[in-house]
């Protein structure tokens, strides 16, 4: 368990911070829209999104698989595989086989998969633009910095699920 402070208004700021974040950006309306806009036959999911940032970013270093686009979106390689078919059917991808290794395909965006990632780069940093319009370029790139520093934080030391189901026990067992 971890041993924390509960009481620390910086670390209950940084939390509720985080959580109404999660909220803003999984609103069901956004979700509505996104799925509105899709370019294929199948509904857009934001999955698709992941999964075309996945390997468009990932295909600048070579071929991509499922199993790198596993490892970028930190799931299994049986989630991924679906997540991948999914964005093939949205022709936001197509698979091929590999030229290094027969048995695994490589991934590549459609012409569609890279409009979209583009698009999706360019509507994110005119929204953090939009933003952070009234901070000073010193206080941009300290946010960049440290919430660079957090996240890399988070993601070498996820949390570890016993702790979310102690949540709940600690709950039940409290006076």
């Amino acid at each position: 368990m971890m041993e924390t402070s509960t009481d620390d208004p910086v670390l209950a700021r940084i939390g509720s911070s985080l959580f109404r974040l999660r909220r803003a950006w999984a609103r069901p309306d956004l979700v509505k829209k996104l799925r509105e806009q899709a370019p294929g036959p199948r509904p857009l999911q934001l999955s698709n999104l992941m999964v075309v940032s996945a390997v468009g970013r990932l295909g600048a270093h070579g071929e991509v698989t499922v199993g790198a686009v596993a490892e970028r979106l930190e799931v299994d390689p049986s989630t991924a595989s679906r997540l991948v078919g999914h964005a093939i059917d949205a022709g936001l991808v197509s698979r091929r086989p590999s030229t290094a290794d027969a048995r695994r395909a490589d991934l590549q965006l459609t012409g569609a998969g890279r409009r979209v990632l583009e698009s999706a780069d360019r509507h994110r940093n005119a929204y953090v633009a939009k933003v952070m319009e009234s901070w000073p370029e010193t206080d941009r790139r300290e946010f960049a910095r440290l919430l660079a520093a957090f996240t890399e934080g988070v993601c070498n030391d996820p949390m570890d699920p016993d702790d979310v189901s102690e949540i709940f026990s600690d709950a039940e067992s409290a006076p």
